[in-house]
């Protein structure tokens, strides 16, 4: 069996604030969508709440119309606000109450070549089982799996699998598996709350039970944690520690209800050496696939960007039964812009430019062999 992990950034259409060629030209605005949504999404709105929201609203181009350049404010029933004739615009609600709609991002259409070259790295993986992150829906997973992938000359997935999760802007984690691999049982977390009542997850940690052939059971943990990218810094290491600290007791808890074969996978969005990391890579008896004797790293550490030391986010942590059947493992970067001076890894010869590129990360993988007898491994 082959178990992989690939950050897809987006399958058919991705918010057009975060197609920036530099992602940090996209986070200010990113940053005002995050301020007005939770603005609006108050109880009540008081004047100081409301100056703010026309002062975000204006910045993010919606003071003439409810579609800006970067965003859309769908307003169903109810008022929210005026555009008066001379100009500006005056919230008109008291409360969440008073309208019914949204504030959303607006998405654009991702670049075919970077499209199909999203679907060569899941086929040339040749994973049984592949958690993916940054997907926007099951149905976009679906159809890029019966459409794109054979359009490379792979072969489509048996099982598809989202659960919409808590983020915004569409990007969720899933599992593809195939033919053998069935998803027998999932559970989401989108509703675990802090003790402030918040959720957790920025998108969700499922776990997916998938039967093996040989009728053994793994439990698969598909997670991408709060990114450093938008937020203050130190709410968001605050945020990130907090979900590896929930991640770290389901896991706990599927130990204690008997399960031998867990894996937790995904884009962690920092480092093994950090301390939001900490509860789960150094508090649990996890092991990071990257440390296993016959994992290849391709020469670079890292998984992300330029793949060095500091850019090592995306993950494979096994429990111990697990660990102890890896045969080998590796990281497929044929997808990723290699830069220019000189071009780090071979790439496909549709990546000619980053534009192209199937996502700014790897992809990683391991292979266990088949079990002899029943429940012996995966």
């Amino acid at each position: 069996m082959r178990l992989a992990a690939f950050n897809l950034e987006n399958l058919f259409d991705r918010a057009k604030a975060m197609n920036f060629e530099d992602w940090k030209e996209g986070k200010p605005i990113l940053a005002k969508f995050a301020k007005l949504s939770a603005l609006l999404g108050e109880f009540s709105y008081s004047s100081a709440a409301k100056r703010e929201m026309i002062k975000l609203m204006i910045e993010l181009g919606l003071e003439k119309s409810d579609e800006g350049p970067f965003v859309i404010l769908r307003r169903n029933r109810g008022g929210l606000l005026k555009r008066p004739r001379d100009g500006g615009i005056e919230i008109i609600a008291d409360a969440r109450a008073g309208w019914v709609g949204s504030l959303e991002l607006r998405d654009e259409p991702i670049d075919e070549n970077s499209m199909r070259n999203t679907a060569q790295v899941l086929s040339d993986l040749k994973a049984d089982v592949i958690g993916v992150i940054e997907v926007e829906s099951r149905p976009a997973l679906r159809d890029f799996n019966r459409l794109i992938i054979p359009a490379v000359n792979g072969t489509p997935f048996r099982y598809v699998m989202v659960i919409d999760g808590n983020d915004e802007r569409g990007i969720d984690v899933g599992v593809v598996c195939r033919e053998g691999y069935p998803i027998d049982m999932m559970r989401s977390h989108v509703d675990d709350e802090t003790g402030e009542g918040g959720a957790i997850f920025s998108r969700d940690c499922p776990e997916y039970y998938v039967t093996t052939p040989k009728n053994n059971r793994l439990v698969v943990l598909v997670n991408h944690l709060k990114s450093k990218g938008y937020g203050d810094p130190a709410s968001s290491d605050a945020r990130r520690k907090r979900q590896a600290q929930r991640v770290k007791e389901i896991y706990e808890g599927l130990v204690k209800a008997g399960e031998k074969f867990i894996a937790v996978i995904g884009d962690f969005n920092d480092t093994p050496e950090s301390k939001p990391l900490h509860p789960l890579l150094a508090d649990t008896d996890l092991k990071d696939a990257f440390t296993h004797h016959s994992f290849d790293d391709g020469g670079f550490p890292g998984t992300y960007g330029s793949c060095g030391a500091d850019n090592k986010i995306d993950y494979l942590l096994l429990s111990p039964a697990l660990m102890a059947k890896v045969e080998q493992g590796g990281v497929l970067r044929k997808g990723m812009w290699p830069g220019v001076r000189p071009k780090k890894w071979d790439v496909y010869d549709e990546v000619k430019e980053k534009s192209d590129a199937a996502s700014d990360h790897a992809a990683v993988w391991v292979d266990i062999p088949p079990a002899t007898g029943a429940r012996g491994s995966p």
